[in-house]
């Protein structure tokens, strides 16, 4: 006798879920809406491995993400290999050792599931879609505009509404704190208190600098007025340089995107480990999660590179619903010119298997509207 309960042949992992139709023919066509706006910015398909070995997924900017990887054994080879939590270091590896001679700037874009070792974004999922854009090669604002600009013009073909783009320089906030030559334990805790924004706790292990940084907490926002702000404080030049850096930035992509909703959080540090420069965190009116994030890091050969990338399956809960091709019913004898017509057409026929007598009641049935009578299509209400 056991006491376990019965196997339920349904049940999943924690954080792992079917997608059933209609959302898994959605968030299909929502990820080639994507890959058609990247394509048409010159972005390159690459499809990576979901799994590689440990030692080359993990090596340069991937040791960032090793904390967030499923790691598992080769039974051929014996080694281990991991699962990708993240692409952008797959990515990069691509860059560096497969397409080291094609001409620069690189642009290269993909789309695929990632497996989390746990949820860090609040929606619960361990299994992720990605699809994003690399820019490989040039280290300017333009190349960080581009990406942005990309991503607007995704969200804005799939309709999502109150789209905001949050700019971030991690590497800011970590030079300020470098300059201030804290030891490590009161570095740690400062920067646990900048990550929760505590301005209290900022104020009682940030020294000399505290003032400086409470000031930055303060001054997050709309960019132009975050700006004024950061261009107001006493920095020193290493720290000077990143916020020039995050200004120009801001106004390369009001000028290639001119309208467009973008904050400036001046101390905000959170994110994939490797990013290096300006980061980007993309958010929607009534959505909690991220839709997608990016920013500026080094390729495996210490390239300078940028990229975004986005989850499609949060956007298509921010977008309105992607329209259903209509069902049309085929009874049984319906010459097959007419249902490739159809299909041509836009619709999804369903065909009877056999004489299935009403075929009204069989279209109804399998959630057809439309039923072909005499080589037509009529709505399953009128028959």
């Amino acid at each position: 006798m056991t006491d376990d309960p019965p196997f339920n042949p349904a049940l999943l992992p924690a954080g792992f879920v079917d997608r059933l139709p209609p959302e898994a023919e959605a968030e299909a066509a929502g990820v080639e809406t994507l890959m058609r706006v990247f394509a048409a910015h010159g972005y390159d398909r690459v499809t990576p491995p979901l799994l590689e070995f440990e030692e080359t997924l993990l090596s340069g900017s991937g040791a960032a993400i090793a904390e967030q990887t499923f790691r598992l054994m080769d039974p051929d080879t014996r080694r281990m290999m991991a699962l990708r939590p993240d692409m952008t270091p797959q990515i990069a590896r691509i860059a560096a050792t497969r397409l080291p001679d094609v001409p620069r700037p690189l642009r290269l874009a993909y789309a695929g599931p990632c497996i989390l070792m746990d949820s860090n974004r609040g929606d619960g999922e361990r299994q992720i879609s990605q699809a994003g854009v690399e820019l490989i090669g040039p280290d300017q604002p333009e190349a960080d505009a581009e990406i942005v600009a990309i991503a607007a013009e995704c969200l804005a073909t799939l309709g999502v509404q109150g789209v905001s783009f949050d700019l971030t320089m991690p590497s800011l906030t970590t030079a300020l704190v470098d300059a201030g030559r804290f030891d490590g334990h009161v570095r740690g805790m400062l920067m646990r208190a900048l990550d929760r924004k505590d301005a209290a706790a900022v104020a009682r292990h940030g020294g000399e600098l505290a003032p400086v940084l409470i000031r930055l907490l303060h001054a997050a926002g709309p960019a132009h007025g975050a700006l004024a702000e950061l261009a107001a404080v006493d920095l020193p030049p290493v720290v000077r340089a990143h916020s020039v850096r995050l200004a120009a930035t801001v106004a390369a992509i009001e000028a290639r995107v001119p309208g467009i909703r973008l904050t400036v959080d001046p101390v905000e540090f959170r994110g994939w480990q490797y990013h290096t420069g300006v980061c980007v965190s993309v958010y929607a009116a009534g959505q909690r999660e991220e839709l997608g994030r990016g920013g500026r890091y080094l390729s495996n050969n210490d390239e300078p590179a940028c990229g975004l990338t986005l989850r499609p399956d949060i956007i298509l809960r921010a977008a309105p619903p992607l329209p259903c091709r209509t069902r049309v019913f085929l009874p049984w004898g319906t010459s097959p010119e007419v249902g490739a017509a159809l299909r041509a057409g836009g619709y999804a026929t369903v065909s009877a298997l056999g004489d299935e007598g009403d075929a009204g009641a069989e279209a109804r049935r399998l959630s057809c509207m439309l039923v072909v009578v005499d080589g037509q299509p009529v709505p399953v209400d009128g028959i």
